[in-house]
């Protein structure tokens, strides 16, 4: 069953070409942004500790542009995990920024070495263009 959603011509014109650089429909556009806003709203559990006193521990939204391509993630300052929420890489999860950083530089330019910083490659989603160094140890 589908529906249909109304939107005006600029942004259908964006979410089409949203569409062709990402290689998927508009349809699937939209399903991704509201799958990655929901995620983005919502905090995540950690481990059976945290079950057991109930607590809930901030994510944090990072992203980063590599040749051409924005990545989302969510990163926890608690295990230093970073979970892909965008692009081919989406669903994927890393124990550590850096070796997210790497699997980004592989999938988009294999012919490069992929060592990377994942502390300094990946920027903050908030606006301020900082990295996630900025507030590594700070939890």
């Amino acid at each position: 069953m589908t529906h249909s959603v109304e939107v005006d011509d600029q942004t259908y014109r964006s979410l089409a070409f949203a569409a062709r650089i990402s290689g998927c429909t508009v349809g699937e556009v939209v399903a991704r942004l509201v799958a990655e806003a929901s995620l983005a709203t919502l905090p995540t559990e950690t481990s059976k500790e945290s079950e057991q006193h109930s607590e809930v521990v901030d994510v944090v939204a990072v992203y980063v542009d590599y040749e051409g391509h924005r990545t989302q993630a969510r990163y926890d300052p608690k295990t230093s995990r970073i979970d892909i929420t965008s692009g081919p890489l989406r669903g994927q999860s890393f124990k550590t920024p850096t070796g997210a950083a790497r699997a980004v530089v592989s999938h988009y330019k294999p012919s490069v070495s992929p060592h990377r910083n994942g502390w300094s490659f990946w920027v903050l989603d908030d606006g301020s263009g900082r990295f996630l160094q900025n507030i590594r140890g700070t939890s």
